[in-house]
């Protein structure tokens, strides 16, 4: 039976399209839905400031009447100005075990973007960094997060057979919380506030994040990334959305701002507990009951492992230890909430610096995910 691609051209599609993922996964343990209010803000280009600066359309995949696939086109214009490319991207693709599907889909991306002149195209990737990247090539049995993808060992057998190569790669460290501060930990992060006249901040209220201090937040964000693949910096919309819809609810104890003598944001490490059980329980939607669960697992009953959300230092600061320091004030934390586990979410392989930060920790490295490229 043939394969139809079909572009979503309303709501009900588009419903489908969020959904054939936790179809496609609501038997499968260690895969973590969407909410699917969130991702509705995300595909929204009223909602979504991405949109200022990136196009993008989305496609499902049929076999007869049965949706087998489904794949997002997205430019990102920033992106490919930034990098001096000229590639369209690949997200949110899902597909039954056909190769005939995937090829479908996939040369569907192609042909969109030969259309607006790219001349290659990679992914899985979303419209920014703050969305989830990278196909899961390695840690099947363990249990995705919610900033992650997960997809079935056979993805990446389709991509080399029709062709894709590695692009790059990144790694996922299960890390161990000690019950005590390493002492060369310690000693480290002592000698950094002296000789760099630095301090430790933490956020006392929400006020503080609106009155200017979430700006400030991701304004690093942006120096300390924009090295990094594929990176386009946040536009005031999307540092406007990220402040009001994140940095707004999470446990401030969990949130650490490092500052210089003249009270200049030069680092940050931002984590919270693990919601991965708690979406799968709600099914990845947040009514009728899905927000007791998210709620439960935020601040009423944590369970063992926390989420590295985003750490990010000055790049002048980068090699002197400042991630150090950062630890120096949440392990205390972490050990006062109950965590015994922690998630370091996706690092790239080549990004030494980051990687570096989990020497002085036991640690496992237990997934690796990759984007994948091709001409078109």
């Amino acid at each position: 039976m043939a394969v139809t691609i079909k572009k979503v051209s309303n709501k009900s599609e588009l419903k489908k399209f969020i959904r054939f993922n936790y179809e496609l996964y609501k038997d499968n343990p260690y895969s973590v839905p969407d909410l699917y209010e969130d991702i509705l803000g995300t595909f929204s280009s009223s909602k979504n400031p991405a949109f200022e600066f990136c196009e993008a359309d989305f496609f499902l995949a049929y076999k007869g009447k049965k949706l087998v696939g489904r794949v997002a086109a997205i430019l990102n214009k920033r992106a490919n100005e930034t990098w001096n490319k000229e590639e369209v991207r690949f997200g949110w693709i899902d597909f039954i075990d056909d190769l005939e599907v995937s090829k479908a889909l996939l040369d569907t991306v192609a042909l969109w973007g030969k259309d607006r002149g790219m001349t290659a195209m990679v992914g899985p990737m979303g419209f920014t960094d703050m969305d989830a990247e990278g196909m899961l090539i390695e840690g099947f049995d363990k249990q995705s997060t919610m900033a992650t993808i997960y997809n079935y060992p056979y993805y990446s057998t389709h991509m080399e057979q029709l062709g894709y190569v590695k692009d790059v790669d990144w790694v996922e460290y299960r890390i161990m919380i000690p019950k005590e501060m390493p002492e060369k930990h310690k000693r480290i992060s002592e000698m950094l506030m002296q000789r760099y006249h630095l301090k430790i901040k933490k956020i006392r209220n929400r006020k503080e994040v609106y009155a200017g201090l979430g700006k400030k937040i991701f304004d690093l964000i942006n120096e300390a990334y924009a090295p990094l693949f594929g990176y386009s910096k946040m536009t005031q919309g999307q540092i406007d959305l990220y402040v009001k819809e994140y940095l707004t609810i999470l446990d401030l104890r969990m949130v650490t701002v490092i500052e210089d003598g003249e009270d200049n944001v030069i680092g940050v490490g931002i984590s919270m507990a693990s919601i991965s059980e708690a979406l799968q329980k709600a099914k990845g939607k947040l009514f009728p009951f899905g927000w007791f669960y998210l709620g439960k697992a935020l601040f009423w009953k944590r369970p063992d492992t926390l989420d590295l959300l985003l750490v990010a230092v000055k790049p002048e600061y980068q090699s002197k230890g400042v991630n150090a320091l950062l630890f120096y004030d949440l392990i205390p934390m972490y050990n006062k909430l109950g965590f015994k586990y922690a998630e370091s979410n996706p690092e790239l392989e080549i990004n030494s610096k980051v990687q570096a930060q989990w020497a002085y920790f036991e640690r496992e490295l237990h997934k690796r995910r990759r984007a994948y490229k091709k001409d078109i």
